[in-house]
């Protein structure tokens, strides 16, 4: 009897959890909800194949302090989401699409599944989730933005969504690291206001302040700032925003500011239409136009996202060394296997005006994997190094990768350099030194976070693949010069159709080395000398753990810890 009466009280605290929010139902796709005071969090089912809810915070004066489009479980829960409360008073709920179809709204399965608490498991949940790689805690993420080294801290910010794991609701997230591979979780770091949701930008160090620059993405996509007086935790918008607008096209964004010790200005650059327009300033607040590029250079496919602007000092010869400027300019669509990709010119940059020394129709990618995006460099990187994150993945198909509990990682942290191959300057990508650090001792087969290195001599295919017959197939051709990987039977691939495929890249002269990162769901392949990257994600079912390569070719495999 009392084993049954205990029982009965476990039933009902369990049914009392889930029933913890009563919906005033005020039509067929309208519903408010009083929010409970007192409590920490409220814990938002999601339902991602449902449409978007708008959701209107209200206080306790009924004034609006937020909005959020998030997609509320109507028949079943695939995740929740957490929304801190911070004094928030009533929930104003409008669905959208057939509610016909849906059915009737006091009846979805978000009310009954909606609750409160004062915290928020975070505790992984995700096979595919990575070792090695920047990943957030839950939520979509997409570019890297803001990212600057200070004190011995790596910062990294990111297009972040905390209401779900696919693309709305952007805010910057923000991680720090001390070794660019552990990555700590902070709390959000610039939110959305009234000017829009907060779209890509930069940060610089000024003094012992660190000044953030981003798009307000409203009705019209305009420049704001915002400054950090505590090394980029907590940042105060300025009063003064937007600090940049313009009238002449829609897509206007992605602000990349930095301090050129040539000219003694500072520079910012960003992205309009499918052109460059790059500013300059005297004290970070006002600016004034100087120059454009991008008109019939390069690719003209998408749209021009993300872009840098910066200096590499190289060595042509032993005795010699030079300086160029290389600008980055991110496009989607348009990549060289579709959707998005990371293209960049090298020239000269005076302060005002970029000269591309290529001629224009001549186009050069960073990566030639599908999953490079948005590549932007960490400003104050130490040793004078040029280092750069990406995301990894494609807008092809971002939003429906085989994850829920978060969506997208960013790549291996790189170093940028230069090369030369016949009557043209590229630029060199090398995984960061800090990766070395990550070797254990050799082992003899691959698992699902390794680095392997295939020492070659001559053309060489490699084939990576585990027992249920999923493989992933690359091959070095030394006459041709270029380096394949192809994914098409590597794992799930069903979830759309523009992710089994074979990509392909020059390799600008001989490969001796290649250097693979496996990390659960990623390969990214480099030549060891920096002529050639490419980056592809991958989903087996179960680690690949053979490797086969022909041409007597040497294989070290290193776990990464």
């Amino acid at each position: 009897m009392k084993k049954t009466i205990l029982m009965f009280m476990i039933l009902l605290t369990a049914l009392a959890a889930k029933a913890q929010v009563q919906p005033i139902v005020l039509g067929d796709k309208h519903a408010m909800l009083k929010v409970k005071q007192g409590q920490k969090y409220l814990l938002l089912p999601v339902q991602e194949s449902e449409e978007i809810a708008a959701i209107a915070v209200l206080d306790a004066k009924n004034d609006m302090v937020q909005r959020l489009n998030v997609k509320l479980a109507i028949d079943r829960v695939d995740y929740y989401v957490p929304y801190e409360l911070k004094g928030a008073c009533l929930l104003d709920v409008e669905f959208h699409g057939d509610r016909r179809q849906k059915g009737a709204v006091s009846e979805f399965v978000c009310w009954k599944e909606m609750k409160y608490s004062a915290a928020f498991d975070t505790t992984n949940r995700e096979h595919f989730r990575p070792a090695y790689h920047h990943t957030p805690v839950y939520g979509w993420m997409n570019d890297p933005n803001g990212m600057f080294y200070k004190d011995g801290v790596w910062h990294l910010y990111y297009q972040w969504n905390p209401y779900g794991s696919q693309w709305e609701n952007m805010t910057w997230g923000h991680s720090t690291s001390r070794d660019l591979i552990h990555w700590e979780a902070q709390p959000m770091a610039i939110e959305a206001d009234w000017l829009g949701s907060i779209f890509s930008g930069s940060c610089v160090t000024n003094g012992n302040e660190v000044v953030a620059f981003y798009t307000s993405a409203g009705h019209h996509q305009t420049q704001s700032m915002a400054t950090s007086k505590d090394g980029g935790r907590t940042f105060q918008k300025f009063s003064g925003n937007p600090v940049l607008t313009t009238s002449d096209v829609p897509d206007f964004r992605d602000p990349k500011a930095f301090w050129n010790e040539e000219a003694k200005v500072w520079n910012l650059i960003l992205a309009a239409g499918q052109e460059m327009r790059i500013y300059s300033s005297k004290n970070l607040k006002d600016w004034k136009y100087e120059s454009s590029f991008g008109k019939e250079y390069g690719n003209h496919g998408g749209v021009w996202e993300c872009p840098d602007l910066f200096p590499i000092t190289y060595h042509p010869t032993p005795s010699t060394s030079e300086t160029k400027w290389v600008l980055i300019c991110n496009i989607n669509p348009g990549g060289p296997f579709g959707g998005s990709a990371t293209q960049y010119f090298v020239g000269q940059f005076d302060g005002r005006k970029f000269t591309c020394e290529s001629m224009p129709k001549v186009t050069k990618w960073m990566d030639y994997g599908k999953d490079h995006y948005a590549t932007v460099s960490f400003y104050n990187a130490p040793e004078n190094r040029r280092v750069v994150l990406a995301w990894m993945s494609n807008w092809q198909y971002a939003n429906q990768v085989p994850t829920k509990q978060y969506r997208s990682a960013n790549s291996i942290p790189r170093d940028l350099g230069l090369f030369r191959a016949g009557e043209e300057t590229y630029v060199s990508v090398v995984p960061s030194k800090e990766m070395l650090a990550m070797r254990g001792k050799p082992q003899k087969q691959p698992s699902e976070t390794c680095e392997i290195v295939v020492t070659m001599k001559g053309s060489t295919d490699i084939t990576l693949a585990n027992a249920k017959g999923e493989q992933v197939v690359m091959h070095y051709d030394a006459q041709q010069q270029t380096f394949s990987m192809n994914r098409e039977k590597s794992g799930n691939v069903s979830f759309s159709e523009a992710f089994p495929c074979t990509t392909v890249a020059p390799t600008y002269g001989q490969v001796r080395q290649l250097r693979l990162f496996i990390d659960r769901c990623s390969i990214e392949a480099f030549d060891a000398d920096g002529k050639m990257a490419m980056t592809n994600l991958v989903f087996p079912s179960e680690p690949y753990n053979t490797i086969k390569v022909s041409n007597k070719a040497k294989v070290t495999i290193y776990p990464l810890n």
